[in-house]
């Protein structure tokens, strides 16, 4: 119903954004709403799918088209569902998981909340080969962010803690990666997606 959604960023939380569009506030939920966390208070174009269920309608966003489009993909794929999908683009490295379903690397697809061996067999059959659309001009670096973070408190860590448990990891998980993200000084967002990184190599 809603191709997009132009509005000004009125709030951040760990699991949606508030998009202000003619007095209207949008819940929109986002793998990674932290990554809004520079633009509050702006007008910003957010990309939406709306997920239509007996007793609910949610909105999703995302930052690009491409992403979106993954997102309707994996959400065609038995097993997966609203929440899944969001836990795996929240890497913010969509690049990873289409090498992974081409190179049929279940256990990359497995360390995903909620993606178990048969989901992660299902992802590949499902997806693999169809995915070419998705591709063209959508592998972002992950860690060449040019802005320079200094003199963060733990309060950008304690959001994304809250953040990547909100996306379905355990509490033991988180712990398990936390000393590594206090190393750094990051950004919400940053913290976010490195988390999401490291948690990829465990196991």
């Amino acid at each position: 119903m809603y191709e997009y959604i132009k509005g000004e960023i009125t709030y951040i939380s760990t699991e949606y954004i508030v998009s202000d569009h003619h007095g209207l506030g949008y819940k929109i939920y986002m793998p990674n709403p932290f990554v809004m966390s520079s633009k509050q208070g702006e007008t910003v174009q957010v990309f939406t799918y709306q997920h239509v269920r007996e007793d609910q309608l949610t909105l999703f966003g995302f930052p690009t088209m491409e992403e979106k489009l993954l997102f309707t993909k994996l959400l065609n794929v038995s097993g997966i569902g609203p929440k899944g999908a969001l836990a795996i683009l929240a890497s913010g490295a969509p690049e990873q998981v289409i090498q992974a379903i081409e190179e049929e690397n279940e256990t990359l697809l497995v360390k995903f909340p909620g993606v178990g061996k048969k989901t992660a067999r299902q992802i590949i059959l499902d997806l693999k080969g169809k995915l070419q659309d998705v591709v063209p001009d959508y592998f972002p670096n992950l860690f060449n962010d040019a802005a320079e973070v200094k003199g963060q408190d733990d309060s950008a860590l304690d959001e994304a803690v809250m953040a990547l448990q909100a996306l379905g990891y355990s509490e033991r998980e988180v712990k398990k990666i936390r000393p590594s993200l206090q190393k750094e000084s990051l950004t919400t967002d940053q913290y976010i997606k490195k988390g999401l990184q490291l948690m990829l190599k465990l196991k």
